[in-house]
């Protein structure tokens, strides 16, 4: 690790990395701030800027937005009580409360520190348990690599909704979209149409902007919003946090954060889960529960540590085993795609200095995320009453020109739109467009590793079971899936309880 770390600060304190950390945390928290625009939107818009960059710079903006997706989700939230972001529903519940008593700028105080002490404790996380991820991944050959893609492919049971199988028909889409292209092992090509175009395959941000970005716009124009009239002078308190307080903090936001880290390494979960459990083992522990629902500092604290704790804890699974830990981070695993850094196997051996660069940069992104909540609170709550009329058309744009930039053609605005039709067809069928997002992002993954692994062993399928990493990434897979398949079915249960 040591011999990594002084090349990689080297790498990663230069003008330009600030720079674009800057960037990145200041876009995460105002897109995060405004109520329905979602960070994985913000990621997916910005995306096709960092295909200019190399890794470092590329991967400093994204997580800076990533990262300030969480706390910006907060601002709305504690001031209008309207999460900006799912994952800040939780800090709602105390956070208005603690707001109509005169305490904006406290709650927000709080949400700004506790997510702080959250990506942190993450980012220490990454650092010290990635390697020892990557040094396992380093052996695993082709077959143990396509159980790891397998169980990569159950996180869509976790991320379906009410409805498994509307999950699993959105993941069969995005499993045959993945195959549109030349075959990975004979170079024929698949489902071109006779279209040149396609023979490269479909590039998959052009994919995201019309499955995630456009299809907010459609959905957004169907129905008519009304206008938020922020008053900024609610936050003009003192805002100043009692060392009571602060004590009463200090038990939950360190166990939030090792839930939030827990949470964030298992494939399919999320910040949301990890804030609400956070809050409801933070209620557990509390000596005033009484107060959680009516403007706790704990509830506050717990719910924010939490879902920031998760955005480190993601990247352990993404770049030791090329697995995607929810849907923003799979679309970070493009922008280091398209400088040849393919996460897993040998990739902190090859580009170990990089790699460290990246984990350090996280810690650096918190800090930063810090510094502006701490001095551009106001701005930040502003953002929450731009008017729709004028934010949708500027969001258009930014569609267009993303998918133009990134090969420079008008074919792929084509594709964007297409895509952009197909999500609002799936929305109207109340099909889920993630399991679509993890079916691109691992379908050919997948698909080549089967089949090396069976080319490996002259099409035998005892090689999927020769090994002891095999074994357990089978055992795991059956656990993962048994596991939600009895959530779902207690879930059935208590709505049909309710129903009686």
């Amino acid at each position: 690790m040591l011999q990594h770390i002084i090349p990689a600060t080297g790498l990663l304190f230069t003008l330009e990395n600030i720079l674009w950390i800057n960037v990145g945390v200041f876009i995460g928290s105002v897109f995060a701030a405004i109520p329905g625009l979602s960070v994985i939107l913000c990621v997916i818009l910005f995306l096709p800027v960092t295909y200019s960059m190399t890794a470092i710079p590329g991967m400093m903006f994204l997580l800076g937005i990533y990262c300030a997706g969480g706390y910006g989700g907060s601002v709305s939230a504690i001031l209008i009580n309207t999460p900006g972001t799912p994952h800040a529903a939780a800090t709602m519940l105390d956070g208005h409360p603690l707001s109509e008593q005169g305490r904006t700028k406290a709650a927000l105080k709080i949400a700004l520190y506790a997510s702080t002490f959250g990506g942190v404790f993450s980012a220490l996380m990454l650092l010290f348990l990635g390697p020892q991820v990557a040094r396992i991944a380093a052996q695993l050959g082709t077959a143990e690599y396509f159980m790891v893609c397998v169980f990569g492919l159950t996180i869509i049971a976790g991320v379906s909704g009410k409805s498994m199988i509307k999950g699993l028909i959105s993941a069969c889409l995005g499993l045959l979209i993945s195959c549109v292209g030349s075959d990975p092992m004979t170079s024929y090509d698949r489902f071109t149409f006779g279209i040149p175009r396609l023979y490269l395959g479909l590039d998959l941000a052009i994919c995201l902007i019309g499955l995630f970005a456009l299809v907010e716009i459609m959905a957004k124009a169907e129905k008519r919003l009304d206008r938020l009239d922020l008053d900024t002078t609610q936050i003009k308190d003192d805002g100043v946090i009692t060392k009571a307080e602060y004590r009463r903090m200090a038990r939950p936001v360190l166990v939030s954060s090792i839930i939030g880290v827990l949470v964030g390494i298992i494939p399919g979960t999320g910040a949301s889960e990890a804030s609400w459990f956070s809050y409801n083992t933070a209620k557990n522990m509390s000596k005033h529960p009484e107060e959680f629902g009516r403007g706790s500092v704990e509830g506050i604290a717990a719910a924010e540590s939490a879902n920031n704790a998760v955005t480190g804890a993601t990247l352990i699974p993404l770049l030791t085993l090329g697995i995607p830990g929810d849907g923003t981070v799979a679309i970070m695993l493009s922008a280091l795609m398209i400088n040849g850094l393919n996460p897993g196997l040998s990739l902190f051996t090859t580009q170990g200095d990089i790699m460290y660069a990246i984990m350090l940069g996280l810690i650096l992104v918190n800090i930063f995320m810090c510094l502006q909540g701490k001095f551009l609170t106001t701005l930040f709550a502003k953002v929450v009453s731009i008017p729709q009329e004028i934010l949708t058309p500027i969001i258009v744009i930014f569609c267009f020109a993303g998918a133009y930039s990134v090969n420079g053609n008008y074919f792929d605005v084509g594709v964007a739109l297409i895509f952009g039709i197909l999500a609002w067809i799936l929305r109207k069928l109340d099909l889920p467009p993630v399991p679509i997002l993890l079916g691109l992002v691992l379908g050919s993954m997948t698909e080549t590793n089967f089949r090396r692994a069976l080319l490996i062993s002259n099409g035998s399928p005892k090689i999927f079971f020769s090994s002891i990493y095999c074994i357990i990434f089978l055992v795991l897979i059956v656990a993962a899936v048994g596991t939600i398949v009895r959530g779902k079915m207690k879930e059935r249960r208590a709505s049909g309880q309710k129903e009686d």
